[in-house]
């Protein structure tokens, strides 16, 4: 039998620890996720995580590093150029990119959003950067009048497409984001295309649950798929399975947002006792860090460390808990995109060593090392595995 049947891997969607050595070139000087929200808040009250050893990662006010902290504990650098969550979790899984997606801050070129027209049999509007809920309040009410798709962008690689759901359904909107989807493609490849379903009428208008991601598959075989082709379960919660294209996802489970996907973490711990469970806690990145929310940004962690405690008292001495993230959103800042910054790395175990410093660890793909080694795979090649260092036998 096997001494470790179990992961969990927790993605604390944009909890950056600090810039990057060469964040300049995004221009992400000074942000620092996790340390300036506890500052702007004058405190954050995390005991799960204090005890776990996320005070031992980095100055972060109202979390005292520990002496004899629970986890082993570090912080991760990202090789893969850019800053963005599909690069991010790629990475974790083994695939590091070359060069970053393409962005496009005065929107998208003229000829593609034609040929996408076309495709759809119906003119688009917007096709600028923007926020999403800012656009719908923009073009909602011409939307509703014209039934024209709202198309639009971030700072990140995304299409993006806006429709209310009364106007155009919620699977006709997939059918032309598959559409732009196919369109997508060489030096146009968007990271994502993202449905953007909302309801209501203008100056009330409101984003539902039925967001979609539409993602390039990763071009490389990930960790996900080599260990589900030998016969390890991968659960994917949240956005895992979208940010994977589906690639060694055995499961996938839709969350609403944060408290939702914690719900359903706690209920498949109890159902599914081997395997990889992979979540990603959207809320941080989407909900408070793209619109500034400092006081949401510290609430939100204020409540994930409490339903942390109910997978800290589910875990077995089966069980390996992996906290991590996936770039930086540092709400502090005037900028609203991510930031190009270090991650947290907390691992914990009943039958691993605690305390151990894990240092600074020159790529997120040192997690799908350790993966290989936790579950005896041939791994994808890329990073260090760190389960020597945390492993007592």
């Amino acid at each position: 039998m096997k001494e470790i049947k179990r992961v969990v891997l927790i993605v604390l969607d944009s909890c950056g620890v600090g810039e990057l050595p060469d964040a300049f070139k995004y221009g992400d000087q000074g942000s620092n996720t996790l340390s300036n929200t506890a500052k702007a808040v004058d405190g954050l009250h995390l005991p799960n995580l204090q005890r776990l050893g996320l005070g031992n990662i980095a100055s972060i006010s109202g979390v005292e590093p520990q002496d004899k902290p629970l986890a082993s504990y570090g912080k991760m650098a990202e090789v893969s150029p850019g800053k963005d969550s599909t690069t991010g979790h790629w990475e974790m899984a083994g695939v590091i990119l070359k060069k970053p997606f393409p962005v496009y801050p005065n929107g998208f070129p003229d000829e593609l959003i034609k040929r996408f027209e076309k495709a759809i049999g119906i003119e688009v509007l917007g096709n600028k950067p923007a926020s999403g809920t800012e656009i719908i309040k923009e073009l909602g009410e011409e939307h509703l009048r014209t039934s024209k798709p709202i198309v639009y962008t971030s700072a990140d690689s995304v299409f993006q497409i806006a429709a209310h759901e009364e106007k155009i359904p919620v699977p006709r909107l997939y059918e032309i984001c598959q559409i732009a989807r196919e369109l997508l493609t060489g030096e146009n490849a968007v990271a994502r295309v993202i449905a953007r379903p909302f309801v209501g009428k203008p100056g009330s208008f409101k984003r539902t649950d039925g967001r979609k991601d539409f993602s390039l598959p990763p071009p490389e075989k990930t960790i996900l798929e080599i260990l589900q082709s030998k016969g390890i379960k991968i659960i994917g919660i949240g956005k895992i399975n979208d940010l994977f294209a589906g690639r060694g996802i055995s499961r996938s489970i839709h969350t609403r947002d944060n408290q939702d996907a914690m719900d359903k973490l706690i209920q498949t711990i109890k159902e599914e006792k081997e395997g990889l469970i992979f979540i990603n806690l959207v809320d941080f990145d989407m909900v408070w860090g793209h619109r500034n929310d400092i006081q949401g940004f510290a609430k939100g962690l204020e409540d994930f460390d409490r339903r942390l405690e109910e997978v800290l008292d589910l875990l077995q001495t089966y069980d390996v808990l992996i906290i991590t993230a996936d770039h930086g959103c540092d709400p502090t800042t005037p900028s609203t995109d991510h930031s190009r910054e270090y991650v947290p790395l907390l691992i914990f175990g009943k039958k691993l060593k605690k305390r151990v410093d894990l240092g600074t660890r020159i790529s997120f793909s040192d997690i799908s090392a350790t993966l290989a080694d936790i579950f005896g795979v041939q791994g994808t090649g890329k990073g260090e595995s760190l389960w020597r260092e945390i492993h007592d036998r």
